[in-house]
């Protein structure tokens, strides 16, 4: 497994990932996974399909909580189920918190967590919204980093993320955290961005990648190791690099960027996959791993 950057450079890339969503939050958003990607009108939602988002799920959101930062469903791969309590990694505005919320019902709980404040206030902004067109009060969104979650311990049926934790500049102490806050039995439906071989050193080095989720990426085999380091188990991952594919057949700015630096005549979805990871808690867990 690579080895994990020193404290300062940490905080530099978590200050950069900060800076570089809270301007998407305070406009409005953009497709892809990062501010370098502006697709023109309508391309958030068509990002939302590409990866399995219904039309009616789409058509229920408030308006703007749809920011095309997905790369993955993770709502569907997780298969909520009424009373749950669901944990949101880096919920932005709030996007998968509000569909899941109408998964688990008046008697369940969805949760959201942001680093970026601005992100927070725009989910809680939504929040009156989705109130009003489903009359339940079942979300709530909390300022923290995924690495140092504003959690209880075994509190959480059900963590999802998508396209959040490859930002981490941490990623072991992330996956120890969500081994922490689930229950017994509990599980892991993420949807994130992993690399099936190295990056370029050229590609490593841009900030508009990282903050578009592709440079931080770890590799799929270190992505299991970390989780298995977390004590999960039953862990499945789905590679599909059709995502991105497509997102280089629309001709993202993102991702042209990307293509510029790879060698001559290779993919992007050579080196960079959307990955469904599935994970679950051990049912005889009695502490926080």
């Amino acid at each position: 497994m690579k080895r994990s950057p020193d404290p300062e450079k940490k905080e530099q890339i978590r200050e950069s990932v900060r800076e570089g969503y809270g301007a998407i939050a305070k406009a409005g958003g953009s497709c892809g996974c990062g501010p370098a990607s502006c697709c023109g009108s309508g391309s958030a939602r068509r990002v939302a399909e590409a990866v399995g988002y219904s039309e009616a799920e789409l058509a229920a959101l408030p308006e703007g909580a749809n920011m095309g930062l997905s790369c993955g469903n993770p709502t569907a791969l997780a298969s909520l189920r009424p009373g749950e309590v669901v944990l949101d990694l880096g919920s932005g505005g709030g996007f998968d918190v509000f569909i899941a919320g109408r998964k688990v019902g008046p008697s369940g709980r969805a949760i959201g967590v942001d680093m970026t404040a601005e992100m927070i206030a725009k989910a809680r902004r939504n929040t009156t919204a989705y109130r009003e067109s489903t009359g339940l009060d079942n979300v709530e969104f909390r300022l923290g980093e995924i690495e140092h979650l504003p959690v209880a311990d075994a509190s959480v049926d059900v963590v999802i993320s998508n396209c959040v934790i490859n930002l981490s500049p941490d990623k072991p102490q992330a996956w120890r955290e969500i081994a922490r806050v689930l229950r017994p039995g509990g599980r892991v439906a993420v949807s994130d961005l992993a690399l099936l071989r190295p990056l370029p050193e050229a590609m490593r080095e841009m900030v508009a990648a990282l903050v578009g989720c592709v440079a931080g990426a770890a590799l799929v085999d270190e992505t299991r190791a970390m989780i298995e380091a977390a004590g999960l188990s039953e862990i499945a991952l789905t590679p599909k690099p059709e995502y991105v594919e497509a997102m280089t057949d629309w001709k993202d700015p993102l991702y042209r960027q990307i293509l510029e630096r790879l060698p001559a005549g290779a993919k992007a979805g050579e080196f960079i996959t959307s990955l469904d990871i599935a994970a679950r808690k051990s049912a005889a867990s009695c502490c926080c791993a």
